[in-house]
């Protein structure tokens, strides 16, 4: 923990040392007053992200020392993530059948998902050919579990 001592004189310059070596003020001010305080201590504790010990040696001899705390660290923010590269328009096919008992749950079979038939007894499955790795030529069987109904359709 570095340690900064300022020493103040008679008339409201200082003389400021960080672990013993000397601390020259900023050419543009020439010399550090009182007021130049934080300035110091932020410059030396890197904006207040370590701690230090401070010394000050007012000009009647009087001395005050204080432990300077490092403050939280702020959270750097994630970089911007690239925008997604939009997805491909989906490739659907629909697949129909009758015979079923209305309201009945119906399989699609290679089953990847089900539908429900509607109140005519008739079911309804949309098919994506490239998410569900279906191809043109390939068959879909419709299932119904409660009438045995069963429905084989060519997606060609």
């Amino acid at each position: 923990m570095p340690v900064i001592r300022l020493a103040v004189h008679d008339d409201g310059t200082m003389s400021a040392s960080i672990d013993g070596e000397p601390l020259a003020p900023p050419v543009a001010e020439g010399v550090w007053r009182r007021g130049s305080f934080a300035q110091i201590v932020d410059q030396v504790t890197a904006e207040r992200m370590i701690p230090a010990r401070v010394e000050v040696t007012e000009a009647d001899g009087s001395v005050f020392t204080d432990i300077i705390t490092a403050t939280a660290r702020k959270n750097t923010p994630a970089p911007d993530l690239p925008d997604p590269e939009p997805a491909d328009a989906p490739r659907l096919r629909e697949v129909t059948g009758e015979g079923f008992v209305p309201g009945e749950d119906i399989a699609v079979c290679r089953i990847i998902r089900h539908t429900d038939a509607a109140a005519t007894g008739t079911a309804r499955a949309l098919i994506d050919l490239d998410h569900d790795h279906l191809n043109r030529g390939d068959e879909v069987v419709l299932v119904g579990r409660v009438s045995g109904t069963l429905v084989v359709r060519s997606l060609s």
